[in-house]
């Protein structure tokens, strides 16, 4: 196991054929549409009182976006942060598996929606090294 947490999308063992699929196709709602997320997830995610609970993908994109704040006068919650905050509210979720291809699919699928909301090029670095 490697000592780093957080979001990496290195990280992501999902076919990039898969993710690009999610990324271009329609939203249906049906959660396990997201690259990463199984029927364990979806009941992992489906668990909580009133809004707590995410049973479809747009719930999902809607958390994730719920994340990009708060922003204040001395801190305004960019890329990086934002998707380590979706990150680590997955694992508080009890998603122990592909957390890293699920924030990578739902930020690129938000971002072009919102463009901006993501921005690959910062997780770029000088090793193309793929795990």
């Amino acid at each position: 196991m490697s000592a780093a947490q957080g979001y990496d999308p290195k990280r992501s063992r999902v076919n990039d054929d898969t993710m690009m699929d999610f990324i271009r196709g329609s939203v249906t709602g049906d959660i396990t549409e997201v690259p990463g997320i199984g029927p364990a997830a979806a009941k992992k995610l489906a668990i909580g009182e009133g809004d707590e609970g995410i049973t479809n993908t747009y719930q999902l994109i809607g958390k994730f976006l719920m994340l990009k704040g708060p922003d204040s006068d001395e801190n305004k919650v960019e890329s990086m942060e934002h998707c380590e905050k979706f990150w680590y509210w997955l694992q508080d979720k009890g998603i122990s598996a592909h957390r890293s291809a699920i924030v990578k699919a739902i930020a690129l699928k938000v971002n072009g929606l919102l463009p901006g909301v993501y921005d690959p090029d910062l997780y770029d670095d000088d090793e193309d090294d793929e795990e």
